[in-house]
């Protein structure tokens, strides 16, 4: 009797043992993430939510670097485990004197950043659009179709419209959403609103999506350190009909199937996910810039991570394609989840050392960012109710807010790459047997002293002008890609390209065609 009563006590003193481990564990782990939940609002204090935004600022340029000898080499593989990728000492001002361009990443956010700064948190979507299409900064695919469209009288909300520009699905507003999250700690359905506004000056549909995602991404990172949390929640911000959806989703899927092989997921994605639609640069080509597949990169490196810092930046930047974006946009998040003040030394200390270096194109620098998105964080939870008086920040309780639906190239299914490589001054004719196509190419001088000139030209269809362009050689300004028109009736057509203004000191060099029609080529012909 004696022994059972010795055992009941036992019992009782492990079970107390257990709640009061229990309670302790969960008072440090809401002591880790810095955030308490009141009755009508999520709490942090100023100074670790200016630590979370240090870090989702740092974050992302040092991922951008780390990427930096990588981008676009491994296109539909991944590097290997034994192959070192550089890293060292002074590697970011290395980086910032080499190659200014490599930071598009952070030099487009902070044009965005400026914007606020001067007009305001709930500044019209035309400032913005002002102030990207003056930028004379390098930019690609739907980033230059975009600024292109604005510089050329394209309404704002039009300009990555993917009848307006090809490249509507490709990743540029994703790399560059960042701010919109780290603006809005806390409030995903802020975010979301920021995203899904400034987006659309270069995206739309799945493309608009991407950045729509990460900016949900950094707003949930200021409030849960439960990284497969974030990476799921942030996923309601996406209609579930979508692309993007699906694809994350099975990124999601597959990890709680393969949970410590991130190898087996990148292999399930490149068999049901790696096909390209849009991008003209990447139909039929190992380049892949589409939207949703360098998300799934990103998600895999938030998820196989596992919340160390260089486990995340290292898978990020693993699995190829867009390899220096990924790693800044899932070392950006982890920032934020874990702080400035946790990114290891061997990470930060090169960081730090160029801290005070102005961004290309930009006024400023990493030190001042820091300064200006806190601030401008403090005005965003003002500005949608919360109270950032004392030395608490009050977020409103904000649930993440889905944007409406919308399918770029519905119904287009591209079929045919035609080499063209033709050189023009006058007028070209080509036949197109589709519903839709995509002419690559640009406007070149003849020599390098021609004077000044831009050439102008109309684009005919079946005898039919359709559209008239400007084509600048600055390549600040100009056109992502000769012509395009989708939405054809379906059938063989005949395309005139016909020069308006010919200049015996220029020309026009086509590239390719890409042709679409309604319906996909029926599989692989098999030799017999």
């Amino acid at each position: 009797m004696e022994n059972s009563k010795m055992k009941k006590n036992k019992i009782r003193q492990l079970s107390l043992f257990l709640i009061i481990f229990g309670v302790h564990w969960f008072a440090c782990s809401a002591s880790h993430s810095q955030v308490k939940r009141g009755t009508e609002a999520l709490l942090i204090s100023k100074e670790h939510l200016k630590d979370k935004i240090k870090g989702g600022w740092a974050g992302q340029t040092i991922g951008v670097t780390f990427g930096w000898p990588t981008e676009f080499q491994y296109l539909g593989t991944y590097i290997q485990d034994d192959q070192r990728i550089p890293w060292h000492d002074d590697y970011v001002n290395e980086a910032m004197t080499a190659f200014p361009g490599l930071y598009d990443d952070v030099y487009v956010d902070l044009t965005f950043v400026e914007v606020f700064e001067k007009s305001g948190i709930d500044a019209p979507l035309e400032v913005f659009a002002d102030a990207f299409a003056s930028k004379e900064y390098q930019l690609w695919h739907a980033n230059q179709a975009g600024r292109y469209n604005l510089q050329n009288g394209v309404p704002a909300d039009r300009a990555g419209h993917w009848l307006h520009n090809p490249h509507a699905d490709d990743i540029d507003f994703q790399i560059e959403a960042d701010f919109a999250g780290l603006m809005s700690p806390g409030m995903p359905g802020a975010a979301t609103g920021v995203a899904d506004k400034i987006g659309r000056l270069v995206n739309s549909g799945d493309g608009l999506y991407g950045g729509v995602y990460v900016a949900n991404l950094y707003a949930l990172a200021f409030v849960h350190d439960n990284i497969p949390f974030i990476v799921k929640d942030a996923l309601q911000a996406i209609p579930a009909q979508s692309n993007f959806y699906k694809c994350i989703s099975d990124v999601i899927r597959w990890h709680g199937q393969y949970p410590t092989d991130w190898k087996q997921t990148w292999f399930e994605l490149q068999k049901k996910w790696a096909t390209e639609v849009g991008c003209p640069s990447g139909v039929f080509h190992p380049l892949n810039i589409d939207a949703k597949l360098n998300a799934a990169y990103v998600v895999m490196g938030l998820l196989y991570g596992g919340g160390d810092f260089t486990q995340t930046i290292e898978i990020a930047t693993r699995v190829g394609q867009d390899s220096d974006c990924n790693p800044a946009t899932a070392f950006g998040v982890l920032g934020v989840v874990k702080g400035y003040s946790q990114i290891p030394a061997y990470w930060l200390a090169p960081l730090q050392r160029a801290e005070h270096r102005k961004f290309s194109y930009t006024n400023l620098s990493l030190a001042e960012v820091y300064e200006v998105g806190y601030q401008h964080a403090l005005a965003s939870v003002a500005f949608h109710g919360g109270d950032t008086t004392g030395n608490t920040v009050k977020m409103p309780e904000m649930a993440v807010k889905a944007v409406e639906f919308e399918e770029n190239f519905a119904g287009h299914f591209p079929v045919e790459l035609k080499p063209l490589g033709t050189v023009f001054s006058d007028n070209y004719v080509f036949e197109v047997d589709g519903i839709g196509f995509v002419v690559r190419g640009y406007a070149a001088k003849k020599s390098a002293d021609a004077p000044d000139h831009v050439l102008r030209a109309g684009l005919y269809i079946d005898g039919k002008e359709v559209e008239q362009a400007d084509f600048p050689t600055d390549p600040i300004k100009s056109r992502a890609d000769l012509f395009w028109r989708y939405q054809l009736a379906k059938g063989n057509h005949q395309v005139e390209i016909k020069v308006l203004n010919p200049h015996p000191a220029y020309e026009f060099r086509t590239v390719d065609c890409l042709v679409y029609r309604d319906e996909p080529n029926r599989g692989m012909r098999v030799m017999k």
